[in-house]
This record gives structure tokens, C-alpha cells and sequence, in this order.
């Protein structure tokens, strides 16, 4: 499987569980309940394909790749700072919901990876 192939696979599952992860915590929102091991589970396996797409990117543009500068900001740049953001204000709840940020963090990274996934395929 080709580099580019294996982008494209990780940018419509990188997206579409960010839609998930809002969906999911916009339910425990609903329900009044915390956060289990399920909604945090999904959350770091997003944080880290999120990750291993910013390398498969990387590796890309060294091998010739010339995505648009957009990409590379609603790919990476953004979500990655509203995460950053994220975790440091979540550091600072003394009390439940916990995932209050990170709920409304998984509607923003969803558009934002969205938005650059349109960038990627034209």
C-alpha cells in the first residue's frame, strides 16, 4: 500500500471518528453521565492516528508530495493547538464533566480535519 493510499484511509477514519467522540460525549451530556474507559479510549486512539497522520504526511512531502498550505493547517495545526488548549483547561476542572472540553474540542477537530480532507482531494 502506497503512502498516499494509506493517508487518504487514515483522513475519512480520522474524521469520521471525531464525529463519533462528539456524538459519544454529547450523549453523556444528555444522559448526565461521566466519561467511562470507552469515551477516553477513543479519544487517545484519536490523538495518536492524529499523530501518525501528521508523519504519513511528512514522509509524503519528503518524497515529492506538495500539498496545499491549508491542509497542513486544518490537518494538523489547528486541531493539534485545540487539543494542546484542551488538556491544559481540563488540568483545571475541580469536578465532573471532565470530557466537557473535549466534547466540544471533537466538533471542532471533526471540521477542521473535514475541511482538510476536501483540501487533500481536491
Amino acid at each position: 500500500m502506497r503512502v498516499i493510499d494509506l493517508h487518504r484511509i487514515q483522513g475519512i477514519a480520522i474524521v469520521a471518528g471525531w464525529g463519533l467522540l462528539f456524538l459519544f460525549g454529547l450523549g453523556l451530556f444528555i444522559t448526565k453521565r461521566d466519561a467511562g474507559r470507552l469515551y477516553w479510549g477513543l479519544l487517545v486512539v484519536l490523538q495518536l492516528v492524529l499523530g501518525l497522520q501528521l508523519i504519513a504526511g511528512l514522509i509524503q512531502l519528503a518524497l515529492g508530495g506538495q500539498p496545499e498550505t491549508l491542509h497542513w493547517v486544518y490537518g494538523a495545526v489547528l486541531p493539534g493547538g485545540v487539543l494542546v488548549v484542551c488538556h491544559v483547561l481540563t488540568r483545571g476542572l475541580i469536578r465532573p464533566p471532565y470530557h466537557l472540553f473535549f466534547t466540544w474540542a471533537a466538533l471542532l477537530v471533526f471540521g477542521l480535519t473535514g475541511r482538510a480532507l476536501m483540501t487533500g482531494f481536491g
